[in-house]
């Protein structure tokens, strides 16, 4: 773990962060939850040093005590926006459940090859003292407290409220947002402290998408699509920015990593658009869509027309490259952001998919007139589902890869990964005049768990990473 004289986690400045350590081991969540496996989720610590004897293998694997958890993201107790505080250090992974609402708080830091759980909080706290379900992203603050985004309320209804925990006893203290303030539907946030604002996404009613997806439920009202706009201090909302049809879904949230920045990315699910979001003269905000990944008239699915389904996006630490999964269509892509409002595409490679040349689905139009991409092969696997979960490392040079998205959804749409697991990948990175190439010598297979098939979601390295620290 990086650390300097007097400083506390992290690093001064994301400039600083892209000169850290190459990256040794993740940290990954493993599902078992719709799979057929009565087996608790676990988090998998995989090595990913080339210089290891057990580089591309699970060396720890820590089940935890419950099952049908639905573990999905994590975040840490510290991270760079306590940089400053010699006090801090970044010990603790906060692991929230998706479909039970537990929180398990995991020591990271006696042991980071062989981690152990050090506390729960159990549903009922979120519900008493929130009433929230259903928590997704976890972020810590300067403060020291931590901050988690939820999804719903105990019924299953969509509700985006925040829970706040004690970054010491990580008891639950309350709700961050204001009795009667919560957006509609609740997913991922990002906040900004030199410009005061906290922007969160939608995805949509737990209760809706917790086995799967039905087009009906969005013309239902039961999927999101707009943005909202926090005031960081006061904790109120201030605005929401409705994206339309074109912005159904949006997921993943991103502001440039520069703690000075007025904008950023989010990319929306439904329709295969990122919207670039601003904060314009007057001081409110504003939202524009500047990609587009048209969706393919297709035959041998489930709807005639098939959207790429942008599930994860990632900026790079020098604020030069975004990176998005299109887990439907089976690209990931980069795309050259020195022009803000006018990304270029640089770079792209396939890896799976629904719309693999020997597989069911015949492709009848495609507006960007690509050809169905061969399937994908590592060490003679073949590479089951489609790109997910990004992560980058330090450097820029090298983007991992997991595969699974929800586990209610793989099992839909991506029924062969429920048999045979999940898979981690990397893909070497031209981080001087873009490009993307798959590297064939690096796999780790979920297919071969001990107790069966595992789905491998969000990655997190110990030291941090470009999509949990945050700069003040």
């Amino acid at each position: 773990m990086a650390s300097c004289s007097g400083c506390g986690p992290g690093y001064r400045s994301p400039l600083d962060a892209m000169k850290g350590p190459r990256e040794e081991i993740v940290y990954l969540p493993c599902i078992y939850r719709s799979t057929g496996i009565l087996k608790p989720d676990y988090l998998a610590t995989v090595d990913v040093d080339p210089k290891s004897p057990t580089y591309c293998q699970v060396i720890h694997r820590l089940p935890m005590p419950n099952l049908r958890d639905e573990l999905h993201h994590s975040g840490w107790n510290a991270c760079s926006s306590c940089f400053g505080d010699a006090t801090k250090t970044r010990n603790r992974l906060i692991l929230p459940s998706l479909i039970s609402s537990r929180i398990y708080v995991i020591d990271v830091g006696t042991d980071p090859r062989a981690p152990k759980i050090h506390k729960m909080v159990e549903p009922v706290e979120v519900l008493w003292k929130c009433n929230l379900a259903n928590p997704h992203t976890s972020h810590c603050l300067g403060s020291g407290q931590i901050m988690i985004s939820c999804m719903g309320d105990p019924s299953g209804a969509g509700k985006g409220g925040f829970l706040l925990l004690d970054g010491e006893t990580f008891e639950v203290i309350g709700n961050w947002e204001h009795p009667g303030e919560a957006a509609p539907f609740g997913y991922d946030f990002w906040y900004q402290p030199r410009h005061n604002v906290m922007i969160s996404t939608e995805w949509g009613a737990p209760k809706a998408l917790v086995d799967g997806f039905n087009p009906a439920h969005v013309k239902e009202g039961l999927y999101g699509s707009s943005l909202h706009v926090w005031d960081w201090t006061t904790h109120r909302k201030l605005q929401s920015l409705a994206l339309g049809e074109d912005g159904a879904i949006p997921l993943e949230i991103r502001f440039l990593h520069d703690p000075s920045a007025t904008e950023g990315y989010v990319g929306c699910a439904l329709r295969g658009n990122v919207f670039r979001f601003y904060k314009k003269a007057a001081g409110d905000w504003a939202a524009e869509k500047v990609i587009s990944v048209p969706s393919k008239k297709v035959e041998g699915w489930m709807l005639p027309e098939m959207p790429s389904l942008i599930t994860d996006i990632l900026i790079s630490l020098d604020d030069r490259f975004l990176y998005f999964s299109n887990w439907l269509h089976g690209d990931i892509r980069q795309y050259d952001i020195t022009d803000r409002r006018n990304p270029k595409l640089v770079g792209q490679v396939f890896l799976g998919g629904s719309i693999i040349r020997d597989g069911p689905v015949k492709v009848l139009e495609d507006p960007e007139n690509q050809e169905q991409p061969p399937p994908c092969f590592i060490k003679g696997k073949r590479v089951p589902g489609g790109p997910q979960m990004l992560q980058l490392s330090l450097d820029g040079r090298r983007l991992y890869v997991t595969t699974s998205l929800f586990s209610g959804w793989d099992r839909q749409f991506y029924p062969e990964m429920i048999r045979e697991g999940s898979v981690m990948m990397q893909i070497d990175v031209d981080s001087v005049n873009g490009g993307l190439s798959l590297n064939q010598n690096f796999l780790v297979d979920f297919g071969k768990e001990p107790d069966g098939p595992a789905l491998a979601h969000e990655l997190r390295y110990p030291g941090g990473d470009c999509t949990s620290d945050i700069w003040l």
